[in-house]
């Protein structure tokens, strides 16, 4: 009689390595890995933007004659009250308008917030109550090479003016003339100061109106 039994199947390798889950370890470094690059590519974006900031600061000042980065340094010198090569919010508003600007509340508060820094804390100071904001020569100087350069020539002509113009006739005279050089130490006789007025007086009315003194100094 022929045997019942079955034949017997393979029998199946089961290897240790089957079925084994991925190492953690190697996922854990593959993102370590990523974020320090990440870190490192923002680090470097920083120092790309603050070189190129450094470079257009640079450059602003380039453009800038001797005469006014003498006198940013003179209006930071001056109002620097306490001397301690930082100016606040007040000696900041008085400062731009020694130069010719006069600067909303605004716009000096949004200038020390992105240029300034904080204040070293004293012990009289309330914890509740934020430091003041201070601004170095360095910033000073570079907000201040910006709006000169980007300010209207007239306006600056027109500032020289009113020098000029005692009393704000909207003429300068004879006498005005006479004041300025007496000011100035320049021994001009009376028939130059003359003749200066007779040489730029389009209209005849023996002085220099606005437009004239505007054609003087942009020919």
């Amino acid at each position: 009689m022929a045997s019942s039994a079955h034949p017997a199947f393979p029998s199946r390798q089961y290897g240790t390595s089957l079925g084994k889950l991925p190492d953690r370890s190697m996922g854990t470094a593959f993102g370590a890995s990523t974020a320090a690059q990440q870190r490192e590519n923002q680090r470097l974006e920083r120092e790309r933007e603050r070189a190129e900031k450094e470079r257009q600061e640079r450059e602003e000042q380039n453009q800038l004659t001797e005469e006014q980065r003498e006198e940013i340094k003179e209006a930071f010198q001056l109002f620097d009250l306490d001397k301690d090569q930082k100016i606040d919010y007040h000696e900041f508003k008085v400062a731009m308008k020694a130069l010719g600007f006069e600067v909303s509340k605004s716009e000096i508060l949004s200038l020390l917030q992105a240029h300034g820094a904080p204040a070293q804390p004293s012990t009289s100071n309330s914890p509740l109550h934020q430091p003041r904001l201070l601004l170095a020569f360095a910033q000073f100087q570079s907000i201040m090479s910006k709006k000169i350069l980007e300010r209207d020539p007239r306006e600056e002509i027109l500032r020289a003016f009113d020098l000029f113009d005692e009393g704000g006739k909207g003429k300068i005279n004879l006498q005005d003339l006479r004041r300025v050089a007496r000011e100035l130490g320049e021994g001009l006789e009376e028939e130059e100061l003359m003749a200066m007025i007779e040489e730029f007086d389009m209209d005849g009315d023996g002085a220099i109106n606005r437009e004239e003194f505007l054609g003087i100094c942009l020919q």
